[in-house]
């Protein structure tokens, strides 16, 4: 669009202060409707006549700013009378913060001298067909809001004792036009309420309320207070194993939530920032910590707008926890992007872990919208010679890509298009997917294969030497792997789309050639799982064979990180090890998925071990407690235990295939998933010595039991085999 509005701030840069802008005016005569279209510098909450604009929570929400900054546009006309004032608050939010907290960033820094800023139109319709604009000017007034001090990681300080003041001229500034795009992604919204489970005191004398769960978002209070009393709380994930609350693997975020009281009863909730949390501390409440009650507070999930399309359940009631820690962790990270973890200083869009989970975050949600944003900003954000960043937005501009976490350019793209079967979100990042296989060929040491460069490799393997973070998979040797994916995966896009991609082809084969050549052998579970998976091995079966030995030869346990866990469970199943696979899935005992949950975990964990055996736990430096990308897990549930496939060259499931794979361990599995061509559903339970298999396909489908192919129309069927 086409803007008339002015960049405005306030005159003075007020510091941790957050500004109001405001501008009063009169409707001099019928209207008919009323837009507003409005961005910030920062965060916004904006109202008409004291109400709440829309349901966006940290508009205009997180991308790559310099090249990228989002409007928004509401129909407020339900909110006009006779006399109105339009206000709006502006946070320093990602644009202006100090993201990330742990480590230096010139792109924030840089970010973080721009002013307060705030550009809006209203346009007001009238029923006489004539139109007026108000719009961001010197006209405006500003002043000190109740929002004394507001930031991402450190949290928010809110004076209710602070009453609208006369104001002062806002200043008008060369802000950006350039970037401005529409609303992309999708909003995010307050989308759960959740009552307290108990509050107690720990060890150490501390009042602690325990919701029950892992959330993102934020505390809503309601107390009946005298004027100057305070509610101050801090938050956490886990208790120590004492049972005292514990915030260390916050590292420097202070996530603290403070609020001045008025005379009376009163609520309010954070309005400029989130927490990740599970339990709070209270340190301060009005007539002492002792007067706190449960029904004071609220705990409010706060995640982007997606439609919930996947479910699971079966009859194994740890499976089930963990299926809900797989989806509360997804609900918990993806907030307007696909960040690592919601709590400490850090909360990036980390590019592994949102290619690891992508194909569950799609079975789970409709995050095609979601996902169409994300990776804008990743194509935004490539450098000329088509290095991806480690995280998007790429607040970080590491020097070098590393493979797997770059390689989301690619394998996002394609996971979106075979679960929706829209070819546009391969139409936008076709430029992109190309110029990272570019960038790797362009960068490598050895022509054909990817050497040299700065990796992290197999990210939290278990098989790591002694002070490593990165497994003992050759780094090599996995860049390699995915450069070759990448590759096959830019082939085929390119014939969804008409491009004319030979030299592709024909890269492709000489990475094979290559690879086979220079890596005739397998070291790890995860190089045996890339090998296999990737189908670089001259024999997947024996790479898958190899694999199998592998687990059962450390005692059916798992080794592999973030780059081999993903894939693991597929290559066993797909090669005759269901069995094997099961068996992994199911372990009770670390490192296993399971293992969390016996220590009751309601999210996924960055580490297998983040509480260990003895109650300790891994480090405090990097110990999430809430972290997806090991909830990949979930991807090999809908696709082999209950068997749903798209197939390859009819995406989106216009045609379907379905191969259950059920194991006598459980006596039932549900699977259900929304497509956009209706409910398919995939159950098998244990029936009088029978398999009974329940299936329902919105479209023409393959269904396979015990290897025998049945081709079907759309519809339900029933089928028994032998258990």
């Amino acid at each position: 669009m086409e803007w008339n509005a002015s960049w405005i701030r306030p005159a003075e840069d007020l510091g941790d202060v957050c500004p109001v802008f405001f501008k009063s005016f009169a409707l001099c005569k019928p209207l008919a409707k009323a837009t507003l279209h409005i961005t910030a510098l920062g965060v916004y909450e904006a109202s008409l006549n004291g109400n709440r604009i829309g349901e966006f929570i940290l508009a205009p929400g997180w991308t790559s700013y310099k090249k990228r900054l989002q409007y928004q546009e509401y129909d407020v006309t339900g909110l006009l009378s006779d006399q109105n004032t339009l206000s709006v608050v502006v946070g320093k939010g990602w644009y202006r913060g100090r993201i990330p907290g742990w480590t230096g960033s010139k792109v924030q820094q840089q970010l973080s001298q721009a002013p307060a800023g705030l550009l809006a139109e209203l346009t007001l319709s009238y029923t006489d067909g004539t139109t007026e604009q108000l719009v961001t000017d010197n006209s405006w007034l500003t002043d000190e809001s109740p929002v004394r001090f507001s930031e991402i990681y450190d949290g928010e300080t809110y004076d209710a004792t602070i009453l609208p003041g006369k104001g002062t001229p806002a200043v008008v500034f060369n802000g950006p036009y350039h970037t401005l795009i529409p609303q992309q992604g999708e909003e995010v919204r307050e989308q759960e309420r959740l009552c307290p489970a108990r509050i107690f005191h720990t060890p150490k004398g501390e009042l602690v309320v325990d919701f029950g769960q892992e959330v993102t978002g934020y505390v809503e209070i309601t107390v009946n207070a005298h004027t100057q009393e305070e509610v101050s709380l801090s938050h956490a994930e886990v208790l120590d194993k004492e049972g005292n609350f514990y915030t260390e693997n916050y590292r420097s975020a202070k996530a603290a939530y403070r609020y001045i009281c008025r005379d009376g009863l009163q609520s309010y909730k954070p309005h400029l920032t989130f927490f990740g949390f599970r339990y709070i501390r209270i340190n301060a409440f009005p007539g002492g910590i002792e007067n706190a009650k449960p029904e004071n507070f609220t705990a409010v999930a706060v995640y982007s707008n997606m439609h919930r399309t996947g479910r699971i359940s079966c009859s194994d009631p740890l499976l089930n926890r963990l299926f809900d820690n797989i989806l509360w962790g997804q609900k918990g990270n993806f907030l307007d992007v696909p960040t690592d973890c919601p709590q400490r200083d850090e909360r990036l869009g980390w590019t592994g872990d949102a290619q690891v989970f992508c194909r569950t975050a799609c079975f789970q949600y409709d995050t095609e919208r979601f996902f169409t944003k994300w990776l804008a900003d990743l194509a935004a954000d490539q450098t000329p010679d088509g290095r991806v960043g480690h995280v998007i937005p790429d607040v970080l501009e590491a020097p070098n890509g590393s493979a797997a976490w770059g390689d989301a350019a690619v394998i996002c793209p394609w996971e979106v298009y075979l679960a929706y079967g829209n070819p546009q979100i391969l139409k936008n990042q076709f430029t992109s997917m190309k110029g990272w296989v570019d960038y790797i060929t362009a960068s490598t040491t050895t022509p054909n294969l990817w050497t040299g460069g700065e990796h992290y490799g197999d990210w939290l393997g278990l098989d790591a030497p002694s002070g490593s973070y990165k497994g003992s998979s050759r780094e090599d040797f996995i860049a390699s792997a995915f450069y070759a994916h990448s590759t096959e995966l830019v082939i085929k896009a390119g014939k969804v789309l008409g491009e004319d991609v030979a030299a592709y082809e024909s890269l492709y084969q000489n990475i094979l050639s290559a690879f086979r050549e220079t890596y005739p052998k397998y070291t790890t579970q995860t190089e045996c799982v890339l090998a296999a998976h990737f189908r670089l091995a001259p024999n997947p079966q024996a790479a898958a064979d190899q694999l199998a030995a592998r687990v059962e030869q450390c005692g059916v346990r798992l080794e592999t990180g973030f780059v081999g866990t993903p894939y693991l469970l597929h290559v066993l199943s797909n090669y005759g090890h269901t069995d094997l696979a099961y068996s992994l899935l199911l372990r009770k005992e670390y490192p296993s998925w399971l293992y969390p949950v016996t220590k009751g975990a309601t999210t996924i964990w960055e580490h297998w071990d983040g509480i260990m055996e003895n109650g300790d736990f891994w480090s405090s430096d990097m110990n999430s407690f809430n972290h997806y990308a090991y909830g990949s897990v979930a991807d090999w549930v809908f696709g082999e235990a209950a068997g749903i496939h798209t197939v390859e060259d009819f995406p989106g499931y216009e045609k379907i295939r379905i191969a259950p794979k059920p194991d006598s361990r459980l006596d039932f599995l549900n699977v259900e998933l929304e497509t956009r061509r209706g409910m398919l559903r995939s159950c098998w339970k244990k029936e009088n010595g029978f398999w009974k298999y329940e299936i329902e396909t919105p479209s023409p489908a393959v269904i396979v039991i015990d290897g025998q192919e049945q081709a079907v129309e759309k519809g339900s069927y029933l089928f028994f085999s032998q258990i």
